[in-house]
This record gives structure tokens, sequence and C-alpha cells, in this order.
């Protein structure tokens, strides 16, 4: 995720959601620009860990991108969140209010028990200090990943995975499962007043759809049934915008994967499959590539 300040975006992960920080490095140079699409990039580049999962904010040095749109809202396609689970939600709720952050949600929402797949479950969504969706979330017993129910005494445990707004999931199932091997998990439709105050908007109604890779955290889709006014990702979006994402994918063979997303049309950012020096970020090769919305994937061999 890209931000504009670091170290008040180290200070909000480790003081405020527990995260601990792991490494920060500072990147240039000609791979690191055709890998990001930026040219003249000087990055800072701090990987912070929760439990078993891992962020890595961003911050462009040079050049300094746009601001992220404070007119955001839950159903434009650039949306995209973070879900971190708590073992408490009233807990957790009251910390971050305590913390003052910005709600993005009316308040914590229990989903309804008519809801198979998704009653029980308990979510708050707010933003992080560059205006990044963020969620809190607690499973009840028997959803979820079972390591969610034990918490050590901890509140914020992990990330189970990352949500983004797509416009047709169908579209986006052949990028994800037919081209990255990712399976479906489960569905649901999601609506009604809880839905509607959680994403705070009025008359949601969403289709779901949650996918995982062998490991780590998943993907869901975040489908907009009604309203269908959410606004598309812009053309012009850049790595070194603030409202930009990466989602790291790993492939044992990234030119394979290059081949098989070009054969299928797939927008790249990078020019190519990039080979970059020493690993310093975890990569021996790696190369970006949108999905159908515009979401960008970070497909990495190490």
């Amino acid at each position: 995720m890209t931000v504009s300040d670091m170290d008040r975006s180290v200070e909000f992960f480790t003081q405020v959601l527990s995260f601990e920080k792991v490494s920060d490095v500072e990147v240039s140079g000609r791979d690191y620009e055709q890998l990001q699409g930026v040219f003249g990039l000087r990055m800072r580049v701090v990987r912070l860990r929760l439990g078993d999962e891992f962020i890595e904010p961003t911050e462009y040095l040079a050049p300094r991108g746009r601001p992220f749109p404070i007119d955001t809202q839950s159903n434009d396609r650039w949306f995209q969140h973070i879900a971190i689970i708590v073992s408490d939600m009233d807990q957790a709720y009251r910390w971050l209010r305590q913390h003052k952050v910005q709600h993005a949600s009316t308040g914590p929402q229990r989903l309804p028990d008519w809801n198979k797949n998704a009653g029980g479950i308990q979510a708050f969504y707010f933003k992080d200090p560059d205006g990044h969706f963020l969620e809190i979330l607690q499973f009840p017993p028997g959803k979820g990943d079972p390591k969610w129910q034990r918490s050590a005494g901890k509140l914020f445990l992990g990330i189970d995975h990352t949500a983004i707004v797509v416009k047709d999931t169908e579209e986006s199932l052949k990028f994800y499962h037919d081209a990255l091997g990712f399976k479906i998990a489960g569905e649901s439709e999601n609506y009604d007043t809880e839905q509607e105050h959680l994403n705070n908007v009025f008359g949601a109604r969403l289709h779901i759809t949650a996918l995982r890779a062998p490991a780590g955290p998943g993907i869901e889709f975040l489908e907009y049934l009604s309203p269908r006014d959410g606004r598309p990702m812009p053309l012009d979006e850049r790595s070194n915008d603030i409202m930009h994402w990466q989602t790291r994918v790993l492939t044992r063979d990234a030119e394979v994967s290059a081949r098989s997303l070009l054969s299928r049309k797939s927008r790249f950012v990078s020019a190519g499959v990039v080979k970059l020096p020493e690993q310093t970020l975890g990569a021996d090769r790696e190369f970006l590539v949108r999905d159908p919305d515009g979401h960008v994937m970070a497909v990495v061999q190490r």
C-alpha cells in the first residue's frame, strides 16, 4: 500500500494495530522503475507483520503521487481493504475509538443469522492516516480459519483476506480462478441494514465470493448488485498514487505466469518480468499485472 508519510504509517500500524516492524529498506534504479512503471522512483519499503501475515507500506520519496480521493465510497471499484481479525470486537472498537481512528462504518455490525455463510460475523470499517480502508473482523465459533479462535491473549491476531470491489464476478473469476489458480472457498449474498451500515452505502446488496490459494490470506470479491453507481478505477492510476494497493501472489515460475496472463490480454504495469537485484524485497523475479477492474497483483518468484 502506498503511503505519504512512512513514519506516521509505521506508528499507526505498530502502536494502534499491534503490527511488528520486520525490515526497512530504500530502493531505486532502472529495475524498480520497470517493475512499478514509475520513472525516477526512490521507494522506502517497510515490512510489517501481524501474526503470520505481512503488509508493506511503501513511500515514494520520488516522485510523489496523488493523495487518496477524499470522496471515495465503499462501492467504488478502486476500493480495497485488508481484514484484520480480532479476538474481541467490543474491546477492539473501544481501542480504536481511544486512538481516534476515522470511521468508515457507522459502528461495528453483527451480520444477521439468516445469512448462512456470514451470520454472526462482526465487522467494522475504518481508515488509516492516508485514507486507506481497513476492517476489523471477528469470526464466531465454527466460521473462518480455526486459528482465529486461538487468541493467546492478543487482541489483533492477523490478516484473513483482502477485499476488492469488482464489477462482474464471472469476469474476475477468469483472472483469479482460471489464470492464477485461486479456488472458490465460499459465496454469500449480503444485504439489509447491517450491511448498509458496515459499508456505509445506502441500499447495499453484495454478491461476495471468497477465494483462497494453498496458503496465505484470501481474496474476497465484493460485487455490488445495488447500487451500481460505483466509479471505475482511474485509467491513469499509478503505483505512487496513495490509493494504490498491490496484492502479492507467489508463483513457481514468473515467466510461465506472465505468458499465460499475456495470452489472456491482461494489462501489465511492469515492462514484462523483471529480475530484481539481491532480493532486497524478497523476490528474484516479479511483475505487476491488473485484474479486469484495475486492481494490481504483484506476481513473485522467489
